[in-house]
């Protein structure tokens, strides 16, 4: 059975968003607007808008009868692009202007979408054989965190993924790692071999010599078990930084 950790959404589903929104049926200019944009959407789909505009369509569930363009807006200029407002811890979004609890849920499902839909290409992969499956996965789920956060996926055998655990969060430049934990995990799961990932929320995914001398103490730890290490994985903004291509490993 595989094992991978799901984090509950932080509020309740039934609770009214606190964004005040107008009596009665909903003016014909911004319905017309509504119509417009998803049309645009089914015909052209995301390609054909821009980020504020994919923004608009997750906010129209949300409130259903308010311009949300000026909030698409404020939120794109606060946090800066579409994956960053998705992604953005919830105590951030609830703390924006304009923003309540139905918002904060729309996009918590679709960053939980994203998540699910990354994840599902490498279930029951063959890893090595997908990896840019993997580093899709990485970035998706890892690349807009503002802390820390250290992943290890587990491998059968046949480096088909049998676990994608987080081993531990830290702040936005530390995130603390225990060998033997990860490797005593890696018995109980009957793993022949791992991936370390973590993120560089500064988004440079250089590693630090932090980084590759607790690479090397893991790789220490799991080899005297017969447990591979097959690479490290630093996730950036915008790319990924191998240890075995940069001959780290």
């Amino acid at each position: 059975m595989s094992h991978f950790a799901e984090q509950p959404l932080p509020f309740d589903f039934d609770e009214a968003t606190p964004v005040s929104i107008p009596k009665g049926r909903t003016p014909s200019y911004m319905a017309d607007h509504r119509k417009r944009l998803r049309t645009r959407f089914m015909d052209g789909g995301a390609g054909a808008m821009p980020d504020y505009e994919l923004l608009e369509l997750v906010l129209f569930r949300a409130i259903p009868r308010q311009d949300v363009k000026p909030l698409a807006h404020d939120l794109m200029t606060e946090f800066g692009d579409f994956n960053r407002v998705v992604t953005a811890p919830v105590e951030r979004l609830r703390a924006f202007k304009g923003v309540g609890e139905a918002v904060i849920c729309e996009l918590k499902i679709v960053e939980a979408a994203a998540h699910r839909m990354a994840r599902a290409k490498v279930l029951n992969t063959h890893v090595i054989s997908s990896w840019d499956a993997l580093l899709d996965y990485c970035h998706t789920t890892m690349a807009h965190r503002e802390t820390e956060q250290f992943r290890v996926l587990y491998l059968d055998r046949k480096n088909v993924l049998i676990a994608d655990e987080e081993q531990a969060k830290g702040t936005v430049d530390h995130v603390p790692v225990y060998p033997r934990e990860v490797a005593k995990r890696a018995l109980e799961l009957n793993a022949s071999a791992l991936i370390l990932v973590h993120n560089h929320p500064s988004g440079d995914p250089t590693p630090s010599q932090s980084d590759i001398d607790m690479t090397a103490k893991m790789e220490m730890a799991c080899g005297a078990l017969g447990i591979t290490v097959h690479d490290h994985l630093i996730v950036g903004k915008d790319r990924e930084l191998s240890f075995k291509s940069e001959g780290y490993l």
